[in-house]
């Protein structure tokens, strides 16, 4: 399980201007991305404060958490119910679900390999995964490392606790459980300031970045489809169908009841 401390850290910093910057770059990249994705089971590991799910239209959502006490901070009203649970063992039946996001999972969790190997279980042959992480090999992920090193060198710009997982490295990982990677973006190429104002007068550097130097965005964001090979996908659907109506068994908290009686 992450540290709680950790969990606290990364909440803490995405409230900073940089923090808020990142986010919305990535909210913008993940209500495009999910909003046609179909079917009817979705999941999203972790990071409340990105509501990755809120434009997604399957009708069973939830949010998963590590510490309980993460629902009683923010806003959860984009997903159907909220799951406490571990990140690598997760309460689902194997290829049970349809789309699975994963904003910064893999950055804190405690064996990103076993998360990364019950994603690809629980989810279906042809499924989605969503994946945001920070790019080590950008100027946000140097000024981190100099600050690290150096005597007296400056304070860390990103939270502390963590292990930054390269992109391309993350990609051979996606490749060996069977994962095609599908789109790959980068974003936030703004140099590492702790200033609104300044980093709003570096805008003009995104689509430069997004053509010139694409790799070195301070965020990545991958979509990748799990593909099984020699599957049928006509007998998929056809015994899908038959299920259509319910949900996997999980053990949930729900949030919203609006048939709650007094």
């Amino acid at each position: 399980m992450a540290g709680e401390a950790a969990i606290i850290e990364l909440a803490a910093w995405l409230q900073t201007p940089p923090g808020r910057y990142l986010l919305d770059w990535e909210q913008a990249q993940m209500d495009a991305a999910v909003v046609d994705l179909f079917g009817f089971h979705a999941l999203q590991l972790g990071l409340p404060a990105l509501p990755a799910l809120r434009c997604n239209r399957m009708p069973h959502r939830w949010l998963a958490l590590q510490q309980p006490e993460q629902t009683r901070s923010h806003d959860l009203a984009a997903p159907d119910a909220a799951l406490h649970c571990e990140f690598d063992s997760l309460p689902f039946e194997s290829a049970s679900l349809d789309l699975v996001v994963l904003p910064h999972t893999l950055e804190l969790a405690a064996d990103p390999h076993q998360t990364l190997r019950e994603v690809e279980r629980v989810l279906r042959p042809e499924g989605r995964l969503v994946i945001l992480g920070l790019n080590p090999a950008s100027l946000w992920g140097l000024r981190q490392n100099l600050g690290g090193v150096l005597p007296g060198g400056p304070r860390p710009f990103l939270p502390q606790d963590g292990d930054f997982i390269g992109y391309w490295r993350l990609r051979d990982w996606l490749r060996l459980l069977s994962f095609e990677v599908e789109a790959a973006q980068f974003g936030c190429y703004a140099p590492p300031l702790r200033s609104a104002a300044w980093l709003a007068r570096w805008d003009w550097l995104e689509p430069v970045g997004t053509r010139w130097w694409p790799v070195l965005g301070a965020v990545y964001f991958i979509k990748a489809v799990k593909r099984v090979h020699g599957m049928r996908l006509l007998g998929l659907e056809r015994g899908r169908s038959a299920r259509r109506s319910s949900a996997p068994a999980v053990a949930v908290q729900q949030l919203h009841n609006k048939e709650q009686g007094p």
